[in-house]
């Protein structure tokens, strides 16, 4: 990484949002997933029109129908990668996205994105955004936030009763406890390149996402405005993430 501060940026608006998609084996749930964040997206049309929305889902690996269940929203880009990694496969998504707004960090021609207006919203594929999630991250981010750390709720057809009793005693609704998820994460563009982007790591490429960011000054905000509904599997696609946290750290 060639510069590791993050520069206030809270007089530039945001003009682009990148929603970026890992995505591996999800052709159950990936259909529901790019359906919750297009209609995040026209509600954004609605309320922010002079900002631009793209997505993009990395199929990592994938074996089954993710791909052509993805390819099927015509307003998503789909990448197919072979790295085996979620890092991989978030890093992989934001340098396609940024690519395709024309986003570059100086030295700008005419008509192209300072990385300083761009803004990346993250989720995964077997999660739901809610209408207003995009608007939330806008909202924080012209307030002057560099990374807004939002909340996840897990589907609750998915878990036992008893895990249901457990999960709702550790949330409180209306404050965050700043829990780093993948699923509902965003941060601003030139914050994301001035730490070197997510690592090539198989687990928590989040969490040392923010940890990076955090040690070079950004400014972090906690919200669970926009609070995403993410899969109560306890069979993950990594080992470990939330649905280890499900099946193992919810009830210990």
């Amino acid at each position: 990484m060639s510069d590791s501060t993050v520069r206030p940026t809270t007089t530039r608006p945001v003009r682009a949002v990148a929603v970026v998609v890992p995505a591996h084996d999800e052709e159950e749930l990936v259909s529901r997933a790019l359906d919750g964040i297009d209609l995040a997206r026209r509600h954004t049309a609605r309320t922010h029109p002079e900002v631009g929305v793209v997505v993009v889902l990395v199929a990592d690996a994938c074996t089954d129908g993710t791909v052509a269940a993805a390819r099927a929203h015509p307003r998503v880009t789909v990448v197919e990668i072979e790295a085996r990694g979620v890092g991989v496969a978030r890093a992989v998504g934001v340098d396609v996205a940024l690519d395709e707004l024309g986003a570059a960090s100086d030295g700008l021609p005419s008509g192209d994105l300072s990385l300083d207006a761009v803004w990346l919203a993250c989720t995964d594929a077997d999660s739901v955004v809610p209408p207003g999630w995009i608007d939330d991250q806008l909202d924080r981010a012209d307030a002057g936030a560099d990374v807004v750390i939002g909340t996840v709720r897990p589907d609750f057809a998915d878990l036992s009763p008893r895990q249901i009793a457990a999960w709702t005693a550790r949330h409180t609704p209306g404050r965050p406890n700043g829990h780093v998820h993948g699923a509902n994460l965003g941060v601003r563009a030139s914050s994301y390149r001035a730490v070197g982007g997510f690592a090539p790591v198989d687990l928590h490429e989040d969490n040392v996402l923010v940890d990076r960011l955090r040690d070079a000054g950004a400014t972090l905000v906690a919200s669970d405005v926009g609070e995403v509904l993410t899969s109560g599997r306890r069979d993950g696609r990594t080992s470990g993430g939330y649905a280890g946290y499900l099946a193992v750290d919810l009830l210990a």
